[in-house]
């Protein structure tokens, strides 16, 4: 396994961090300030603007995306490349969208970008490239168990040279927010074909007539500022050419889509569970109860030496499924994806756990970031897929390696 960072990826890995500490992390305050001035939580804040043309002047944009061909601002990164840059991110809310590395927009780029027609990429998937404007995914649904995207029921009818499309969906990432301009929905074309393939994909702008974001859903209370929406599509008609690939290669799209978003979100964990061990390590040196500081407690050093093993545990695993996805592709990667969405996540949030404990009261504060990632890291653990079925997953695979023998 080779995981040596290249010279172009050392020196992102440089000027991404100062970025991070000259830019966004002082700018977490001001975004806050932004947005309760304003009344609204899914006001665009202006302070990301100036953060996106900051990025885009040092050269800090599009990182995630692995075709340099797309777009003169891609510079084509490896996911051994990406890995570390992705976990820098992950120490700021702010950071992805700020660099044009967020999702769902990132899994929405490589679908239309290794699935849409040059017309498709034209409309939506430049300006996504150039940040002007942002997407949602609508596949998760309220009346099913959307862990099996088999189960999906909206549908998506041909009537002539269009599809009328009827559902509901909910979870649907950026939905509130202000620069939304369209959806890729999944839904069931062809109800009695193969159950792999009933599914298909469209683009749906938001102000086509029927669709309707009903509600913002907050996360554990909070309301992200691209709000995750519940979305009525009620006779909703587009274009046929809005169809991506063709009917019935919705679950093969979206089985592409996730695999590289699985790891992105394992990724940006790890550099959450970074930034919740250094509160807690700080924390701990400046509070004395009892008459010596938490830090020389033995628990709480427990707690910090678990901490470190954990974070370089799942850090190297992540660094092993970006090197197979790299050599071997996604599919034969797919147990280390699986393993690294369930281990990243759980750790990540035992870390954040420990750290409030640290903090006292005020961990659970807005004072403090640490219940705001607690919130995000637990969230983690069902964002693309419960533990469940990645650990099912892992064990069919197991099993496979280890057949019974034949009896003599």
């Amino acid at each position: 396994m080779n995981i040596e960072q290249s010279e172009r990826s050392q020196d992102l890995q440089q000027r991404l961090q100062a970025f991070m500490d000259e830019h966004v992390l002082p700018a977490e305050a001001v975004h806050a300030e932004q947005l309760r001035a304003a009344g609204d939580p899914h006001h665009h804040a202006p302070v990301m603007e100036e953060l996106k043309a900051e990025a885009r002047r040092r050269g800090l944009w599009n990182l995630f995306h692995p075709h340099a061909d797309i777009h003169p601002s891609v510079p084509g990164l490896s996911n051994v490349e990406y890995a570390p840059l992705a976990e820098i991110m992950g120490r700021s809310f702010l950071a992805p969208e700020a660099t044009n590395c967020n999702a769902p927009d990132t899994g929405n780029m490589e679908v239309l970008t290794l699935f849409g027609t040059p017309e498709q990429q034209e409309r939506w998937l430049h300006p996504l490239l150039e940040g002007e404007i942002r997407s949602a995914f609508a596949m998760t649904e309220p009346d099913v168990a959307s862990s099996d995207a088999t189960n999906i029921s909206t549908r998506i009818e041909r009537d002539g040279d269009a599809y009328v499309i009827n559902g509901r969906k909910w979870w649907t990432t950026n939905a509130l927010h202000p620069n939304l301009r369209c959806f890729i929905l999944m839904g069931k074309t062809d109800p009695d074909a193969d159950r792999h393939r009933q599914q298909s994909m469209i683009l749906v702008p938001l102000d086509t007539p029927g669709v309707t974001v009903l509600r913002n859903l907050p996360v554990f209370g909070f309301d992200h500022t691209e709000g995750h929406g519940e979305v009525l599509f009620e006779n909703v008609r587009v274009p046929a050419t809005n169809l991506i690939a063709g009917e019935g290669e919705g679950f093969a799209i979206a089985q592409a889509r996730l695999g590289p978003g699985r790891i992105h979100h394992a990724m940006r964990t790890i550099g959450l569970a970074e930034r919740a061990l250094e509160l807690l390590c700080v924390r701990a040196q400046r509070r004395t109860p009892f008459g010596k500081p938490i830090a020389a407690r033995a628990n709480v050093q427990d707690w910090i030496a678990d901490a470190r093993i954990e974070i370089e545990m799942i850090r190297l695993l992540t660094m092993k499924a970006a090197w197979l996805m790299d050599t071997v592709g996604n599919k034969r990667a797919r147990t280390e994806i699986a393993a690294i969405k369930v281990a990243a996540p759980r750790v990540a949030q035992e870390i954040v756990d420990r750290a409030m404990q640290v903090h006292g009261a005020g961990g659970f504060t807005e004072d403090f970031p640490l219940a705001h990632m607690y919130a995000h890291a637990r969230t983690m653990r069902m964002v693309d897929g419960p533990d469940e079925v990645h650990r099912m997953q892992i064990a069919r695979d197991e099993l496979r390696r280890h057949p019974v023998p034949d009896a003599a």
